[in-house]
């Protein structure tokens, strides 16, 4: 597998501009909300939707103005969303670091995540980007509905494996579209290939959703999830859904009981982990991110073979392999 740094080498010089850029972008009249924006891009995570970004574009064109526009957009899109995210599921860390709303409350991290939205909006406007604006503004409108079919299918434990992939692909996936169909669009590809980025992308953000499913029953993993976490919060993922269908109505009666308590013992947890595993539950899922992985670099093998392709060829690797 690749590592991040040689899957960035096409697009180095790029995503180097790209931070004094956003940076720069983001800079307000509030002396608050320049001290809380300071605070948060100093948790620069990996960079994979910017890295997206470029590699997309790169791969039919040349970077441009309207690259970085686009790279910026997302990234705001992005990083307001999880702003948000935090509010909502009340957490107090982000990537290691105290969350916004743990230091300054959930007031100001809400009218950060609002300023984050106008701020990307009026780049896109401000710039005529009206076709960044469409796409970027379908993937939000899909994660907050992906948001709230999961809330929904929660409360009662029904979720099947059809809305799981509904889930994935408006929560997860909807960004990655954004991100590969933005890069092709910025450097204007046709039609037909905004397409088939767009299909990439979804093939690589529900195999990303998946991995980070499967992390739960991973004790090996590095990811900073405690193994059974999703268990504790009640998530209904990829390898509890299948194995549920795939079991004796007593069986499923007991573990959707114990999915049911507020609060689990260690006992609880381990009893779920260890049916999952003997109903293939984690195989199941495995064989399935492995066929989103197939049809992502069928796509890939369609279009421009260049340094661009292979870096992305290798993020899908990345995606799959990866231990955080």
């Amino acid at each position: 597998m690749s590592d991040l740094q040689t899957i960035r080498k096409p697009v180095a010089t790029e995503l180097e501009k790209f931070q004094p850029y956003f940076s720069n972008f983001l800079k307000s009249n509030s002396k608050l909300l320049n001290i809380i924006i300071f605070y948060l891009l100093k948790q620069k995570g990996k960079q994979i939707r910017p890295l997206l970004v470029f590699l997309s574009a790169k791969m039919f064109g040349t970077v441009c103005d309207k690259t970085y526009q686009a790279a910026a957009f997302i990234e705001m899109m992005h990083t307001a969303s999880l702003v948000h995210d935090d509010v909502v599921d009340e957490s107090d860390m982000r990537r290691g670091f105290w969350s916004i709303n743990a230091i300054w409350k959930n007031k100001a991290s809400v009218l950060l995540g609002d300023f984050l939205l106008a701020k990307g909006l009026l780049l896109a406007v401000d710039n005529q980007g009206y076709d960044l604006l469409q796409i970027v503004s379908q993937a939000v409108e899909e994660m907050s509905e992906g948001e709230l079919l999961q809330m929904e299918k929660a409360r009662h434990l029904n979720i099947t494996e059809q809305d799981y992939y509904q889930i994935i692909r408006q929560k997860t996936a909807a960004l990655m579209v954004a991100c590969t169909k933005a890069g092709a669009c910025s450097v204007g590809a046709s039609e037909s290939d905004m397409q088939k980025m767009a299909d990439l992308g979804d093939c690589m953000g529900k195999a990303f959703q998946i991995r980070d499913d499967l992390f739960d029953y991973d004790a090996s993993a590095q990811s900073g999830k405690p193994v059974g976490n999703d268990i504790i919060e009640r998530k209904m993922t990829l390898p509890l859904i299948y194995s549920l269908n795939n079991c004796s109505k007593s069986d499923r009666r007991h573990i959707i009981k114990l999915m049911r308590k507020k609060q689990k013992s260690p006992t609880d947890v381990q009893q779920v982990i260890d049916f999952v595993m003997a109903h293939n539950g984690v195989e199941y899922a495995r064989q399935q991110m492995k066929n989103l992985s197939d049809k992502a670099l069928q796509i890939l093998a369609t279009l421009p073979q260049n340094e661009a392709n292979q870096s992305l060829v290798d993020i899908v690797s990345y995606i799959v392999d990866r231990k955080k």
